[in-house]
């Protein structure tokens, strides 16, 4: 009789897992967070399941968030493209005079800021790398990795998600202004984080905490189409949103959706 193999020994969680849901925890969680699957499944049915293909290009991607920091994609898109037309290689745009680089990536808006964000970012890596492949940090224990790119001058907690999903196709959670509003609309990270206000910074490890890893880029994808076109900054159309059954906040915006008792008989 062939004997059992023994049980794998689970993981500890990590730490920033455990301070998470240490937060959580102390928030009394909204029941919808137990519902993120369904929340994620009424979303694909209305907007279609995406397909996670990730590029494998991290320097790509990184130069691409920041580019994409308070503008629209069809801006952003339009500075990448101008910006790979004007220079050949990472190594012409670490190194090639600012006004160059300002005015090549002009469209995508605040280019004075990001010019030089770029730069400093693609430098260090440079420097820390020997060159601009960074196709290792996939082999990299999830948060090693996290912590190697977090680590890159001028780098913060959404590029670094960017890079680990869209890039290298790792669990990560990136947190825009549409995740961030649909999400507090949903009540699935609460409005404060102990004595602070919550960040759409804070909200990455909230959310990767209490959403199932493997559905983190249909969810990211789908957050984001819905506050696009329903769950939108100024005048949400709540009365056409899949999930106001769920959401607390659509009474708030339209109280005619509040549910009334039933009269009794």
């Amino acid at each position: 009789m062939r004997p059992k193999a023994a049980a794998a020994t689970p993981k500890p969680p990590t730490a920033k897992a455990m301070r998470a849901r240490s937060t959580i925890r102390r928030q009394r969680p909204h029941r919808n967070v137990a519902r993120i699957p369904e929340i994620i499944g009424r979303l694909g049915t209305a907007y279609g399941v995406p397909e996670w293909r990730p590029h494998r290009d991290p320097v790509a991607e990184l130069v691409l968030t920041i580019l994409s920091q308070n503008t629209s994609d069809a801006n952003s898109g339009r500075a990448f493209v101008r910006l790979m037309e004007r220079f050949p290689t990472w190594d012409a745009v670490a190194y090639a005079p600012l006004g160059e680089l300002i005015a090549a990536i002009q469209p995508g808006g605040l280019a004075p800021t990001k010019a030089p964000r770029i730069q400093a970012a693609l430098r260090d890596i440079k420097e820390r790398a020997g060159g601009f492949d960074l196709a290792f940090i996939a082999d990299m224990a999830l948060e090693e990795a996290r912590a190697w790119l977090r680590s890159i001058h001028g780098v913060g907690p959404k590029t670094v998600a960017c890079v680990l999903m869209f890039a290298l196709g790792r669990p990560a959670m990136p947190v825009d202004t549409h995740v961030f509003r649909v999400a507090m609309r949903l009540a699935l990270i609460p409005a404060r984080a102990g004595k602070a206000m919550m960040t759409p910074e804070k909200a990455h490890e909230l959310l990767e905490a209490v959403a199932p890893p493997e559905d983190f880029y249909a969810f990211h994808i789908s957050l984001i189409k819905h506050g696009r076109r329903i769950c939108t900054a100024q005048r949400p159309r709540c009365p056409e949103c899949v999930l106001n059954d769920l959401c607390p906040g659509a009474v708030k915006f339209h109280p005619e959706l509040r549910r009334r008792p039933a009269k009794s008989v």
